[in-house]
């Protein structure tokens, strides 16, 4: 058998990762953080265990990737949805909508990430958090502002905050009402946007979460990274 190619290495190793950033998402959303092991996320992956240190340092820099891909990726896929629009206040009430979406449907996940941001270490910087801030700054740019640099991190600030105030164990803030003070302070229209918990929302919320980490894979790609 041939050697395989640098660029064939190269997808199979941009696969492994994804197929390791959905198993993370898929287990800490069923058992919660603490209950869910390295070891169990390789296996749901498919991937040699110690295949997990090569990409990631620990398990909590492999969750909030994992979940800041789940973001982007659910962000990403509210502001190309059709009807397609260049119109920067309905393209940000999307936004605001995918991100309190994700607090609806996914409480336990959502509420490790907030509290993985609160670790000494703050947030990951790897590639699915920088495709976030794109994409939030790409919205606030479109809004009309004038300071992206100064505006996209307050949208940042208040979604975040509005996240963990639908969160907060005993004491939840009514995901509507926080929609429509985050609407109220950008002067947005409540009629833009999809809220969450509608019939879209509905559908797509707790289904199948592959769609975000599209591997591609074909037969034999398993067994090839694992080395057996």
């Amino acid at each position: 058998m041939s050697p395989r190619s640098a660029s064939v290495n190269e997808e199979l190793r941009r696969r492994s990762r994804e197929r390791l950033l959905q198993a993370a998402v898929e287990l800490v959303d069923e058992r919660g953080f603490e209950a869910t092991t390295l070891g169990d996320i390789a296996d749901r992956a498919g991937s040699a265990r110690g295949l997990v240190s090569y990409y990631f340092p620990g398990k909590r820099q492999l969750v909030q990737s994992a979940v800041h891909r789940l973001m982007h990726r659910t962000l990403e896929e509210a502001l190309e949805r059709e009807p397609r629009t260049e119109d920067g206040k309905e393209r940000l009430a999307r936004a605001i909508d995918a991100i309190l979406g994700l607090a609806r449907e996914r409480p336990v996940l959502m509420r490790q990430h907030m509290a993985g941001l609160l670790h000494a270490e703050g947030f990951v910087q790897c590639p699915e958090q920088r495709r976030l801030s794109e994409l939030l700054g790409d919205t606030v740019a479109r809004c009309g502002s004038d300071d992206v640099a100064a505006d996209y991190p307050m949208l940042r600030a208040l979604l975040m905050g509005s996240v963990y105030a639908a969160l907060v164990p005993g004491v939840p803030m009514p995901v509507p009402v926080l929609r429509a003070e985050l609407f109220q302070r950008y002067g947005l229209d409540g009629k833009l946007g999809t809220p969450p918990g509608g019939d879209s929302d509905q559908e797509s919320g707790r289904g199948d979460l592959s769609r975000f980490f599209a591997t591609d894979e074909r037969t034999g790609e398993r067994t090839d990274e694992r080395g057996e």
